[in-house]
């Protein structure tokens, strides 16, 4: 094996880890709060660029470290701003991040495994399974990365969701990791609460999350309204039952005091009838909550259709009328593969087909 390939990332280390470090090698102490500065405020790709250690500094960090390099493999730019990259990683897996424009900044959308097991029916994120989990400082590099594509236009990241390829509560020390240096005020000091984990339900590491005692979002994906339904669009279900998820769900709102918001996929004719709908919002009467309602991407291979636009508003009637707060996703990047897991599908088809 390359010898190169055994030196960890220099994304993967805290500053803590940076401090340790530094005084292993006899270095002073500020030099820390230097290298965290050029890898994060100046994003420079490169030990030789931090221009303010000694040459004997920056040869140790050479020898110790090394930088994530993430390969353009694909880029699409839809019409209303959205950017989508596939990204290729060192080991010749591939990964995807996309950059949404908001009229209040830009979002970034990251990836944290390659590929997925949990094996929902109408994601592409599923297909050929689970390769690997990123380390912290791979999902670190995504963010760096759109930070880069940004900073000609004098834009900066807002704001974080992680609901990329993969489940990031089965990648959870990774996850956590990388929030922590999201948010850490000399890193990119990215706000909390502007930062959305996204879970099928890991009920383990949902109640784990709770006890953390972190601003940071917590979105659900649920998909259906009970058991049955549920476990025939998302195996994960039959791991980890809806009610216990729904469960975790509330121990998370009385820990924390946070409203939890539900991800549901409106799939034609099969989860999005007024039925549905009733029994949707019986089951989450009273909780402190908000449904987001997603029309799903078509994937050729699942061969699953959109539900209908006056089936969608209708949905959306049946939860107001139960006072169940509930809003439509705005849809961006529609004509570029927008769907999760789409371009590395593609990609895959093209490099073993």
């Amino acid at each position: 094996m390359d010898i190169e390939l055994n030196k960890p990332f220099i994304y993967d280390l805290t500053l803590e880890q940076i401090q340790d470090w530094t005084k292993e090698q006899g270095e002073p102490a500020f030099r820390a709060g230097q290298i965290f500065d050029w890898v994060y405020v100046k994003r420079v790709g490169s030990f030789e660029d931090m221009s303010n250690l000694p040459k004997p500094l920056r040869d140790k960090l050479l020898a110790s470290f090394r930088f994530i390099t993430l390969t353009e493999i694909a880029k699409f730019e839809s019409k209303d701003g959205t950017m989508k990259f596939l990204f290729g990683l060192h080991d010749d897996h591939a990964i995807e991040t996309v950059i949404m424009k908001h009229s209040y900044g830009n979002s970034v959308c990251v990836t944290t495994q390659v590929g997925c097991r949990v094996g929902c029916t109408f994601c592409a994120s599923t297909l050929g399974g689970l390769k690997r989990s990123l380390t912290a400082g791979e999902i670190i590099a995504q963010v760096v990365q759109a930070q880069r594509i940004l900073d000609p236009h004098n834009e900066r990241v807002s704001s974080i969701v992680i609901m990329g390829i993969g489940e990031p509560f089965e990648n959870y020390e990774a996850t956590m990791q990388f929030l922590r240096t999201m948010i850490h005020p000399k890193g990119l000091n990215i706000g909390a609460r502007h930062i959305t984990v996204s879970t099928s339900g890991i009920v383990p590491n949902m109640l784990k999350f709770a006890d953390e005692n972190t601003q940071i979002n917590l979105a659900i994906s649920i998909h259906a309204p009970n058991d049955a339904l549920r476990s025939k669009l998302m195996p994960v279900n039959r791991r980890f039952p809806f009610v216990d998820v729904m469960n975790a769900c509330k121990y998370y709102i009385e820990k924390t005091g946070r409203r939890i918001t539900f991800e549901y996929a409106l799939i034609g004719g099969v989860n999005d009838r007024p039925e549905h709908a009733e029994e949707l919002a019986n089951v989450l009467q009273g909780m402190l909550c908000h449904v987001n309602l997603i029309p799903v991407n078509y994937v050729p291979e699942r061969n699953y259709v959109r539900t209908p636009r006056d089936d969608i508003f209708e949905f959306q009637r049946i939860l107001q009328k139960n006072n169940v707060n509930v809003t439509i996703r705005r849809e961006q990047g529609h004509d570029i593969a927008a769907a999760c897991g789409q371009l590395r599908a593609k990609h895959m088809e093209k490099t073993t087909g």
